[in-house]
């Protein structure tokens, strides 16, 4: 379905021409292929038309003229024998999809989200029809003349013609009136999936019912038949329904479905052509119709014809070859690539071989004999490299080895936890997440390690993750773990701010306890050892002051020098002077 649409022409009976084993292939990068059918090579390449891919290629009764149409919204005429553009003009404001041609070849279906009537000579809208959602899949003319045959025909005017969207259950029957008007759908045809291919059979006289065959995305084959006469407002359901299944004999009783590809009417219009099973392979297979029965199930045995070598499970899992006198001591672990190679000649199978009376060869010994390089398993830190690290993960979890895990996930390392997890097998990412489940319950530490593998395992698998149906019920202990932590954490954030500030003023008023206290002790001490140094001290501090001033303090000063000398006097034993003596020194 992704590859290049084939649309092959419709020739008349009777007409003999050369074009008439051309097979036009339009191509995802926009150009179409001419391919002869009789020959079985390419003719030609028809280039400079589209710029994007190339959505649905039709011929015209004209066999030199071909229509196509682009992801690039354009529609394209060419002339097929000068292998050149005729006309170029933009059919929608979005990607073409699909193109029909009128019975008469002088109109244009074409068709984006909405579908266009084109008049092929001016190049013209004709007529908008609206009501698909999505993009339209298909579309083809289901009669060739009108039902009313009172009134000239036009070529145009009375027909109808079907369209089918991309998923939409629902083919839509459409009326193209003389006027403007009401140009909403008349009837519609209900199937249960999506449909991917549709025929029908195109309804020449009046009474005629038009048959109709849609193969659902479900594989199953829907069959209506039905005269087209005006309006109907209840969606019609299939005359008949058929799947194709397997018999369920060899050793599985359930039989199995097969999808139904394709399906086509025959000429004689009684019988359908079906192809189904493999896309690789198809089988393609004639059956006649009978609309009795409104169901009919084919059992078809197609484990025959359909032997396409397909493996069953793709796998990095390289089974070891082991020679018969060794021995494994260690499980075969998925992901863990070491190859087991045979030992190439015979001295070195006796080399395994121990003798009674000898030793038991070592650890060391027998790796070597295993052909594992032990000096690369072994770092300079003594801890294993990251692809080691896995394998003993994976060991681990599978034995439920408390000391494998806690040597592995005590890493401190981002890249070697980054590694780790980017290395180990896709099986073991459960485990792992129910194992840190249980370790993020236990002390802080090991919950603050436990984080980064989490983090690690989410952003590396997370694709996996997100394709488990039952994610939810794995991972609820780990929700609720985390929502329960995270309630703490407003609490938590509140305290610390707290606490914070308590423990900001503490060290504050310690830092003011421990500064030093200020020396207050005068720089300059004055000693009144003698009335000159007095003096002259006195003279240096207030050298400003005024007469009264100086007089004041010499005053002082002599008053001071008596009361001194008296005083030695007295020590000096000079005390007994008379009043009158003193009287006179004073």
């Amino acid at each position: 379905q992704d590859g290049p649409q084939r649309k092959k022409r419709k020739s008349e009976v009777g007409e003999v021409d050369k074009q008439l084993d051309i097979l036009a292939i339009g191509t995802a990068v926009g150009s179409i292929l001419l391919y002869s059918t009789v020959k079985g090579e390419l003719q030609s390449k028809l280039d400079g038309g589209h710029d994007n891919r190339v959505n649905c290629v039709r011929w015209h009764q004209d066999n030199c003229c071909l229509y196509s149409c682009s992801d690039d919204k354009h529609i394209v005429e060419w002339n097929t024998q000068t292998c050149k553009v005729k006309c170029k003009w933009k059919g929608d404001n979005s990607s073409v999809t699909c193109l029909c041609i009128s019975p008469d070849g002088k109109m244009l279906l074409s068709a984006g989200r909405t579908i266009k009537l084109w008049d092929l000579e001016t190049k013209e809208v004709y007529r908008h029809f609206t009501g698909h959602a999505t993009s339209v899949s298909s579309l083809m003319f289901t009669t060739v003349k009108p039902m009313n045959e009172s009134k000239p025909f036009d070529g145009i005017t009375g027909l109808y013609f079907l369209s089918g969207a991309i998923h939409d259950r629902l083919l839509s029957v459409w009326y193209i009136r003389s006027d403007r008007k009401e140009k909403n759908v008349v009837m519609s045809f209900t199937v249960t999936d999506e449909p991917t291919f549709v025929d029908l059979t195109v309804s020449e006289v009046k009474e005629e019912p038009v048959k109709l065959a849609v193969v659902c995305r479900d594989g199953q084959l829907h069959l209506f038949e039905h005269i087209l006469n005006g309006y109907c407002k209840k969606p019609l359901t299939s005359n008949c329904t058929i799947q194709i299944a397997t018999p369920g004999n060899d050793g599985d009783s359930t039989p199995k479905p097969v999808p139904i590809l394709a399906a086509a009417f025959c000429t004689d219009k009684q019988s359908l052509l079906l192809v189904y099973g493999n896309t690789l392979q198809p089988i393609i297979e004639k059956v006649s119709l009978n609309t009795s029965e409104s169901h009919i199930c084919l059992v078809r045995d197609i484990q025959k014809v359909l032997s396409l070598k397909t493996d069953a499970a793709l796998t990095k899992v390289k089974t070891p070859v082991v020679n018969s006198d060794a021995k494994v001591l260690v499980p075969g672990i998925p992901g863990h690539s070491t190859a087991v190679k045979t030992p190439a000649s015979g001295k070195e199978k006796k080399k395994t071989k121990r003798k009674p009376g000898e030793t038991e060869e070592s650890i060391e010994e027998r790796l070597g004999a295993l052909d594992i390089d032990v000096s690369k398993v072994k770092t300079p830190g003594g801890l294993p490299q990251t692809d080691s690290f896995a394998v003993l993960l994976v060991q681990g979890l599978e034995s439920n080895d408390a000391e494998i895990l806690n040597k592995v996930l005590n890493t401190r390392k981002e890249n070697i936890v980054k590694n780790t997890v980017a290395r180990m097998p896709i099986h073991a990412v459960i485990p792992l997440l129910h194992e840190l489940t249980k370790r993020l319950q236990g002390n802080p530490y090991s919950a603050s390690l436990m984080v980064r593998w989490l983090k690690s395992v989410f952003t590396l698998h997370a694709s996996y993750l997100s394709t488990l149906p039952d994610l939810i019920p794995q991972l609820g202990m780990l929700y609720q773990l985390m929502e329960s932590r995270v309630k703490t954490l407003q609490k938590l954030s509140r305290l610390h701010g707290r606490l914070f500030i308590l423990v900001t003023q503490v060290a504050a008023s310690q830092t003011v306890q421990d500064v030093p206290e200020v020396n207050q002790t005068a720089k300059l001490v004055y000693e009144d050892d003698s009335s000159e140094e007095e003096g002259s001290d006195d003279e240096m501090i207030a050298d400003k002051d005024s007469d009264e001033n100086w007089d004041e303090d010499e005053e002082k000063e002599e008053q001071t020098e008596e009361q001194d000398m008296t005083v030695e006097k007295e020590i000096n034993g000079d005390s007994d002077l008379e009043p009158e003596n003193e009287s006179e020194e004073e």
